[in-house]
């Protein structure tokens, strides 16, 4: 009995030392978030005639929501009006990001690649370890801030910060 609560107390103060500070999820939480608690909302309002009213467009405007875009960017902090094109001084930036196309289905190939990876990686599960799995797989893609930092330094970059300790 004495060496079953030696050993419950072992493995309690163990824990202790353990850390909290990295955060991630291996599944998916929840349906995201809810854009309904983000985006300001008229009241419904009764149409006079329902012959009048204007045909849907899924994406666009309606009576309700006549600038949903410019009402998302204003509940977000950013100015109405600004949602409607590139600045002139990130068309540059756009256009290098933009040079291969867009892939509408990014978010399902990466979530894919992401989880086949990991299962290549982390085949034995609980038996590769003590400690974060997560961060053990990921180890070789993980970039040392301080290593950059020199890097740059010595091309004569200048880095208006370093990265904190």
């Amino acid at each position: 009995m004495r060496g079953t609560i030696l050993a419950g107390l072992a493995a309690l103060s163990l824990t202790a030392c353990g850390s909290a500070s990295h955060l991630h999820s291996f599944g998916n939480a929840g349906p995201g978030p809810d854009e309904f608690s983000v985006l300001p909302t008229r009241p419904l309002e009764m149409p006079k005639s329902f012959a009048a009213l204007p045909a849907p467009t899924p994406g666009g405007t309606n009576l309700a929501d006549p600038n949903p875009v410019g009402d998302a960017i204003a509940a977000l902090g950013g100015r109405e009006g600004a949602g409607a094109s590139v600045p002139a001084a990130d068309a540059g930036l756009v256009a290098t990001a933009d040079r291969y196309g867009v892939d509408p289905a990014i978010r399902t190939t990466l979530a894919e690649e992401d989880a086949a990876f990991r299962a290549r990686r982390g085949r034995l599960g609980i038996l590769s370890g003590f400690g974060d799995r997560y961060y053990r797989i990921y180890a070789g893609m993980a970039l040392d801030a301080y290593a950059e930092l020199s890097r740059f330094q010595s091309m004569g970059v200048h880095v208006p910060s370093a990265p904190p300790q």
